[in-house]
């Protein structure tokens, strides 16, 4: 691992890996004092999803998460040379952590479904999985940017709620990817 990455000539110290998603790695970052995201892109294979240029997808995505009223991160930067975005971080535990420990506040579940009145209303279908929410200050983020054409099918209330609960399919994904 990289001890530091840089993003347009700034240098950030590299502190965790906070994930891998379909479009790259996210990079917990630090530089003089301040915490951020940085998401390098990656162009690896995914059997269910086609990609077109994932920066410009970031960039627009962005601009129409806040555009619906979404509470998304800050982007920061864009360094379209070394495929680096650069985010505000959002501290805290993902809604993922929380539902395994069973301790997801119903508040969540309540934002989460006006989150996605407001994104359909905008047609827009985020990424449920719950991996991708925080809540911090009694708010919850969306800390991805990714958003698709509304679609019923992929919709928080007929695919994505089914992981905010300790389901059958919540439990499998949670033994196959913590470890435990």
């Amino acid at each position: 691992m990289e001890q530091t990455m840089t993003v347009n000539g700034w240098e950030f110290q590299v502190i965790t890996l906070l994930g891998h998603g379909k479009g790259g790695y996210s990079w917990l970052v630090s530089r003089e004092g301040r915490e951020y995201v940085l998401k390098q892109i990656h162009h690896e294979p995914c059997d269910y999803y086609v990609f077109g240029d994932k920066l410009e997808a970031e960039e627009r995505d962005y601009q129409r998460l806040r555009n619906a009223g979404i509470p998304v991160p800050g982007l920061l930067d864009i360094d379209r040379i070394q495929e680096r975005i650069l985010k505000e971080y959002i501290p805290g535990r993902t809604v993922c952590d929380l539902v395994a420990e069973g301790s997801l506040l119903q508040e969540c579940v309540t934002q989460v479904q006006a989150l996605s009145k407001a994104a359909r209303d905008a047609g827009l279908n985020l990424d449920w999985f719950p991996t991708n929410f925080i809540p911090f200050e009694n708010r919850l983020f969306y800390v991805d940017y990714e958003c698709n054409a509304y679609m019923e099918e992929w919709s928080l209330e007929h695919w994505g709620l089914r992981y905010w609960t300790r389901t059958p399919e919540f439990l499998e994904y949670w033994k196959q990817h913590s470890g435990k």
